[in-house]
């Protein structure tokens, strides 16, 4: 189908400004952070800002409560930007749309950005936050044996990392992992690749250019942490929701990683948005199907809880 039209009027009013191959990066993250305060954001029981233990000093955090019960469930979110973009603060509607949507305690984790800190600073921080958050989920009102770890665009790309960590390291334990057209290989070369080159809100020369920031050296780029794709082995990771969009350069490494998930066992729901593009689930209010979304993610999370 065509690129849906409410998603094409956001594309056109935004794309150009989000350029990084056109814009500094620390004008778009001026940018980004000063008209991330100006929507609305739903209201949640309790938000609290914290500092944890990370491996190069101590890591925002995000928490959100969308009740005062104990025992909740837990999801770790790890915001997109290309892993030189966004913030904590530039995704608080959606870690604010999931808590209250899945019922859950979502704790929102401000990584290091590149070019500063190149891969591998940010897997490293996501997980010594997950670490942390495992450690004490009750004291944040969760449910330790509940714990999913979620991200959008490089936040999807954190989160299929992070989980591989785990499994490689002994844990924490995870129940579900949200992987929202996430980045999954350094590579260029699928259909939609060619397809979506030029894009909408996301082009191929966009891609390089992050992934130019985030690797500190090419070879980086076939480590299976920067490349989940790569892994040799996907087998004993949590079940996965993978959500992806028809015109994204990113849709089908996305959806090659749900295939080789399924392929070794590990349960698998993958959807693709048709008339989408990348970026949409963040925007809720002016898109439709990005609440369809966000209630699709809500749904897996709750299912992925409940197992």
């Amino acid at each position: 189908m065509p690129v849906d039209p409410q998603a094409r009027a956001l594309a056109e009013q935004i794309g150009a400004g989000l350029d990084i191959t056109k814009t500094e990066l620390a004008e778009i993250r001026r940018t980004l952070e000063e008209t991330s305060r100006l929507g609305p954001r739903p209201e949640v029981a309790m938000l609290k800002d914290l500092e944890v233990p990370g491996p190069a000093g101590p890591i925002p955090v995000r928490v959100y409560r969308p009740s005062h019960h104990a025992d909740l469930p837990v999801l770790v979110y790890l915001h997109g930007g290309g892993w030189t973009l966004c913030s904590i603060e530039t995704h608080d509607p959606t870690c604010r749309e999931l808590a209250n949507a899945a019922g859950c305690v979502v704790v929102s984790v401000g990584y290091r950005l590149a070019p500063e800190h190149r891969f591998p600073a940010a897997p490293e921080d996501c997980y010594a936050a997950l670490g942390w958050v495992a450690r004490h989920a009750s004291s944040l009102g969760g449910d330790p044996a509940r714990i999913a770890l979620g991200g959008d665009s490089a936040g999807g790309n954190l989160t299929a990392a992070v989980s591989l960590m785990a499994r490689d390291r002994g844990g924490p334990r995870l129940v579900h992992q949200l992987l929202v057209y996430p980045v999954m290989d350094h590579a260029f070369d699928t259909d939609s690749y060619r397809e979506n080159a030029q894009g909408w809100l996301l082009t191929r020369e966009m891609m390089q250019g992050f992934w130019g920031h985030y690797l500190g050296r090419e070879a980086d780029g076939r480590h299976p942490y920067a490349s989940p794709l790569r892994a040799p082995d996907l087998a004993g990771l949590p079940p996965a929701h993978v959500i992806t969009a028809e015109y994204d350069p990113l849709r089908d490494e996305g959806e090659a990683y749900a295939r080789r998930l399924a392929a070794v066992g590990v349960p698998v729901v993958q959807r693709r948005y048709d008339g989408m593009i990348h970026g949409f689930f963040g925007f809720t209010e002016l898109i439709d199907r990005a609440r369809e979304a966000v209630a699709d993610a809500a749904r897996e999370l709750r299912r992925g809880f409940d197992s």
